[in-house]
């Protein structure tokens, strides 16, 4: 698969001709290139998203959603095609692109295209003198960037709000998995968008993704990734006056009491830590028991742990596949060797994986369980983005509470305990954004999506999103 940049409605090559080998986590072998953009590039998507905004953001909301429904409809119909695209792309296991991804893509084409046609103004009357009322305006050209983890989950995310508002978009998806973004490209041509309103391009962080966010004609950043960036990304905003969005790292939660439902959380809890190889950013990688089930759900814990089969991503058999590349396989590792210097003590797990045949050199490790380790250490304070989770108990609700925010991340929590009151205390007191209570990963595009602290910056999901990507306008009528 030889990937382009679609600008301006057509499909175009890098201008300097440079590409970067796309790789198959699970062999671990080159399957594609990608587009090395630079700022030329860059330079492009933005003058032919600037050129396309005004006719795009003038046309009525009925007429935005209907390409957007169009774009659900075509995806939907090729589910399984972008599943096995996925599947090879990122390592995961086909069966979570087939239940998971794709369909909560589809999902969020179908959701913003209805939403805009929902809309309304808000009136502030003020009697005999006169009254105000507030238009949302779309803002212009957006820069939408998205993560490796959930590729086209959380592309499509950021670009149909965004275009369901009214703004054009460039975007820029990860360069670690970039097939279903330039497949999706391929649907938007066929269904017709006009020239220019969503352009993608491919290429690196620093060779991409910095030009773009800090070119002068962008209005809007929406980026999902890692702290480190999202603070680089801060800057360029803050210092350019941009609005921005920022969804970052997580080291969440998940609070376990004795009184709690014990065979639904062990099957949830084995699911939140080790689902996509742990490479989600909502995974509970810090797991707090209350000290009297300690003993009981570490060995539970273990026992379903051991039950997951690692595997090839497209055998549907496989409950874990590859890590996403090498590099971060080896970063994942080398946190296990930094638990052990810590004193921590690894109860299963934290092994490379080696299959057989064309998948050995697959990128492959085992979920790992790690316990005896100390809150304020490196391991359990450092975002480490894989099957690795902490296990630690706790005495009181108070103490519960404490080790749950010693963290400088807040995006998410689990509760697990069948008193509601206790339930609500704690949801009420943990610095996170999402608060999961008896659940894992329910999602809900109508609720705002986002973290506290280093976790990020504003909020996106449902109504969110749409005022995010436009900006308020009060008009006053003077009466007298």
């Amino acid at each position: 698969m030889r990937i382009a940049n679609y600008i301006d409605g057509v499909f175009v090559e890098p201008q300097n001709g440079r590409y970067i080998d796309n790789i198959d986590p699970s062999t671990g072998k080159i399957y594609g290139e990608i587009p090395k953009s630079t700022e030329a590039d860059v330079t492009h998507a933005v003058g032919s998203a600037k050129k396309a905004f005004p006719s795009w953001s003038q046309l009525s909301a009925s007429k935005r959603s209907s390409y957007l429904l169009k774009l659900a409809d075509e995806l939907d119909e090729k589910l399984e095609y972008f599943a096995k695209a996925e599947s090879k792309d990122n390592g995961k296991p086909l069966s979570l692109a087939k239940k998971v991804d794709i369909p909560r893509a589809i999902d969020n084409f179908r959701f913003f295209a209805t939403a805009i046609l929902h809309e309304k103004s808000e009136i502030h009357d003020m009697g005999i003198s006169g009254f105000n009322y507030t238009l949302r305006r779309p803002l212009g050209v957006v820069a939408c960037i998205s993560p490796w983890n959930l590729p086209l989950y959380l592309f499509t995310w950021k670009i149909a709000p965004a275009l369901a508002a009214g703004n054009t978009v460039v975007a820029k998806p990860s360069e670690i998995t970039p097939a279903t973004a330039f497949i999706l490209s391929e649907l938007i041509d066929k269904v017709g968008f006009p020239k220019g309103v969503i352009n993608i391009i491919h290429g690196k962080g620093e060779d991409a993704g910095q030009p773009l966010v800090s070119h002068s004609d962008v209005s809007l950043i929406s980026f999902t990734g890692g702290t480190t960036t999202g603070e680089k990304i801060n800057r360029i905003a803050a210092a350019n006056f941009k609005k921005i969005s920022l969804e970052l790292g997580g080291k969440n939660p998940n609070v376990i009491f004795s009184d709690c439902d014990f065979d639904k959380m062990i099957q949830t809890t084995v699911r939140s830590s080790f689902s996509n190889q742990g490479q989600i950013c909502l995974c509970g990688s810090r797991i707090l028991v209350e000290s009297n089930l300690y003993t009981r759900f570490l060995k539970a814990f273990i026992q379903e742990t051991k039950k997951l089969k690692i595997g090839p991503p497209m055998d549907p058999k496989s409950d874990l596949g590859s890590i996403v590349s090498k590099d971060h396989k080896e970063k994942i590792l080398s946190y296990v060797e930094l638990a052990k210097k810590e004193g921590g003590k690894v109860e299963f797990g934290g092994e490379s994986i080696t299959l057989e045949g064309e998948y050995s050199g697959g990128f492959y490790m085992s979920p790992t369980i790690i316990s005896r380790l100390d809150m304020s250490c490196r391991t359990n304070q450092e975002e480490i983005f894989g099957p690795v989770v902490t296990v630690m108990p706790f005495s009181s609700e108070n103490e519960a509470i404490q080790l749950a925010n010693n963290s400088r991340y807040g995006l998410a929590a689990t509760v697990w305990t069948n008193d509601l009151k206790k339930a609500h205390r704690i949801a009420d007191n943990i610095a996170a954004g999402i608060i999961w209570i008896n659940s894992w990963l329910v999602r809900d595009l109508r609720t705002p999506f986002g973290g506290v602290k280093e976790s990020g910056v504003g909020r996106e999901g449902g109504y969110e999103s749409l005022r995010f990507f436009t900006e308020p306008k009060n008009v006053y009528v003077d009466l007298k």
